[in-house]
């Protein structure tokens, strides 16, 4: 893994490690001195708290607050869809020019049909908030919850996280243990603070629903470390080595800087925590696209929690006479307002130029900029194609199989709770004759 010229890469010697280890716990493993993570934190990473306040500089989406009967829904076992008015018609046969559909005049109708229970009776109202919010945003959106989005789950969407119907997004979030761990353990290890003593029920739970972009290209997400209001460190979160990045890391380190200096610095509630940006073509501009805490439960990517809590204080930012934030376009090769030409041509100085090594030793150092971690081509993270990612959460082949498609999934829940009706009456009628 690299880290990019002008810094010194952060790393940890044997001798070091233990001067910042906290504690053996119970079990006696050395624990990292992480402050107490309070319900607070985590309240301020949830999308529904945040997104209203940066709403500007994300991408588009719509919150859909959810209510009691949905979350139980959720939370249920089993997979029951519910009744959608549009792919619910009856399907004509071609064999009766009448055009009259007639339930005896298809034998294969079970009995029973309008007997059957409205699973989102007690929900329709956010049913049918889910739909017209798809109609929107275009028609495909990627769902998430207040924290997480169901990734552990694609393989019951044709491993996409792209929907189109509201029983997309139900598949996803009811297949999803990271959506199960939102809802059953968003609280678990957390204290309570003076401001924040909400239990796991008093939690807000919100439908985060974003409008999908077909030219989102995951190599340009990056993961950024904010230690007491100072970014330490970014690295890629795509675990794939990618060539141009190298050629345009300094420009992705002072975009990112630059953007958490005058965006989130001062503006998020804790001091320490991470972000996750994108940045697309023409790498021109910062999306901001999710907060996550400053905690163990988040993934520090290509680095480690040991390596980043080891990190040097960053030096205070440098004040400069060409106003805020020009020192950074200065770095990425941007013209400022006001200023010559000649500022801006490094490639080919000037031969009268008569600045010395030192000068420019000490405009370096003015300039400091973050740690970016990239994947190099001999870094192992970039050929480890023999375990997918989010493959603990699969399930088996035939199940993988029946996911390739939007309809095979229906058929599959369908098949699958006729099934359980099956051994439900079975056991019943076995039982009745033990009586």
């Amino acid at each position: 893994m690299s880290s990019t010229e002008g810094n010194p890469p952060s790393q940890l010697t044997n001798e070091d490690m233990p001067a910042i280890l906290d504690n053996d716990d119970a079990q006696g493993e050395p624990r990292l001195p992480f402050p107490p993570v309070t319900k607070s934190h985590i309240l301020h990473c949830s999308y529904h708290y945040w997104h209203p306040r940066f709403r500007t500089i994300t991408p588009k989406a719509r919150l859909i607050p959810l209510t009691r009967p949905f979350l139980n829904y959720l939370r249920a076992d089993g997979i029951i869809l519910p009744d959608d008015d549009e792919s619910n018609e009856p399907e004509w046969s071609s064999d009766h020019d009448s055009g009259i559909y007639s339930a005896s005049e298809n034998p294969d109708a079970p009995d029973d049909e309008d007997d059957e229970e409205d699973v989102a009776a007690e929900w329709r109202q956010v049913h049918q908030a889910i739909r017209s919010t798809i109609d929107e945003l275009g028609g495909r959106v990627m769902p998430k919850l207040n924290w997480s989005a169901p990734k552990d789950a694609t393989w019951m969407n044709a491993n996409t996280m792209e929907c189109r119907t509201a029983n997309d997004v139900y598949l996803l979030l009811k297949s999803s243990d990271f959506v199960t761990h939102d809802l059953e353990h968003a609280l678990e290890d957390c204290v309570d603070s003076p401001d924040s003593t909400l239990t796991n029920d008093d939690i807000p739970y919100h439908l985060v629903l974003r409008k999908s972009v077909p030219s989102w290209n995951p190599s340009v997400e990056f993961r950024c470390f904010v230690r007491e209001r100072k970014l330490l460190c970014i690295c890629q979160r795509d675990l794939n080595h990618f060539d141009f990045l190298f050629k345009m890391q300094g420009k992705l380190r002072s975009m990112i800087n630059e953007f958490f200096e005058v965006r989130l610095r001062d503006s998020f509630p804790d001091e320490s925590f991470t972000f996750d940006v994108y940045i697309p073509q023409p790498f021109n501009r910062v999306w901001l696209v999710d907060f996550n805490p400053w905690a163990p439960r988040t993934d520090p990517m290509l680095f480690s929690w040991l390596e980043i809590l080891g990190m040097p204080e960053p030096p205070e930012p440098v004040s400069n006479d060409v106003g805020e934030g020009e020192f950074v376009r200065l770095a990425i090769g941007q013209k400022p307002e006001g200023l010559e030409e000649s500022v801006l041509n490094e490639s080919e100085p000037d031969e009268e130029d008569d600045t010395s090594d030192d000068d420019e030793e000490e405009a370096d150092e003015e300039l400091w900029l973050p740690e970016l971690r990239l994947v190099r081509k001999t870094d192992p993270e970039a050929y480890n194609f023999s375990t997918q990612r989010y493959s603990a959460h699969k399930l088996p082949k035939d199940v993988v199989d029946a996911s390739q498609s939007g309809e095979g999934l229906r058929e599959f829940a369908r098949d699958w709770q006729k099934i359980l009706d099956e051994r439900q009456r079975a056991d019943a009628a076995e039982s009745s004759e033990d009586d």
